[in-house]
């Protein structure tokens, strides 16, 4: 029986009980998978009453992507790298965190080092979509409001020359553009955008399409859903949660298309 669950606040939107339990279901495998509100106060308190039960892994969102790494025996290097976590998974002697966002955007990333590339934002995944690109290209413009995130950016791709930019600047002449922050945060600024040649991946699924994806695809660029970053990111959870080898491309299709009129 695999016992599991999304931690975070608000979590009540979360689609990962819907994904993880289809996956169950198609691996022919009894498992309950939550979510539960878990905040930054109430997580120590949580994981203590629950590290010892009988728990498999648990998924991470907002805002306990950077506490939980305090609480775990093993930290792997990427998580470490960028200093976010979204996924703690039970070892046969504790607990373990790693980052499946990091391993998503190693798949779903096309980049190049002639490529030019802005990501908006510089929270835990904008850590996780930088790391993931730190061996592939030699730039990245950083829209943010306030620079002093741009150090925690930097650790997480040291071989990447990073440029600040202000959430005003133009992003009319970018090759991959990744949109990490909160739903909203960006809205006043979709409607400058004149042209899209490249692809915009919006790592927000829930409202989607946000007004940057709606304009991004009028004007023909090719957008990557947060939809897909979500099924992505759970593929490689579920292969920790459950210790399951499966068809990767099969279940990926499977569960988007369980999730696509959400």
């Amino acid at each position: 029986m695999i016992n599991a669950a999304v931690l975070g606040s608000p979590i009540s939107h979360s689609l990962s009980p819907k994904i993880h339990s289809k996956a169950f279901e198609i691996l022919e495998i009894p498992g309950e998978y939550q979510a539960i509100e878990v905040d930054e106060k109430s997580f120590p308190t949580f994981f203590k009453e629950n590290s010892g039960g009988n728990w498999n892994g648990f998924s991470l969102t907002m805002p306990l992507k950077e506490i939980v790494l305090q609480f775990s025996e093993q930290v792997d290097e990427r998580a470490r790298q960028i200093n976010s976590a979204n996924t703690l998974y039970r070892l046969a002697d504790g607990w373990a965190v790693t980052s499946t966002d990091y391993l998503a955007f190693e798949n779903l990333l096309s980049a190049d080092s002639n490529k030019r590339v802005a990501i908006i934002g510089g929270g835990g995944t904008a850590r996780a979509a930088i790391g993931a690109l730190n061996s592939k290209i030699k730039a990245v413009d950083v829209l943010l409001r306030n620079p002093v995130r741009l150090q925690a950016m930097s650790k997480a791709a040291p071989d990447i020359k990073i440029k600040h930019c202000e959430m005003s600047t133009s992003l009319d002449s970018y090759d991959l553009i990744i949109q990490t922050t909160p739903a909203g945060a960006f809205d006043q600024y979709a409607a400058k955008l004149r042209s899209a040649t490249g692809d915009l991946m919006e790592c927000l699924y829930k409202p989607f399409p946000t007004p940057l994806a709606s304009r991004f695809s009028e004007l023909g660029g090719i957008v990557i859903s947060g939809k897909d970053l979500l099924v992505e990111q759970a593929l490689f959870q579920i292969e920790l949660f459950t210790k399951m080898k499966f068809d990767f491309p099969k279940m990926r299709q499977a569960l988007l298309a369980h999730i696509a009129s959400d």
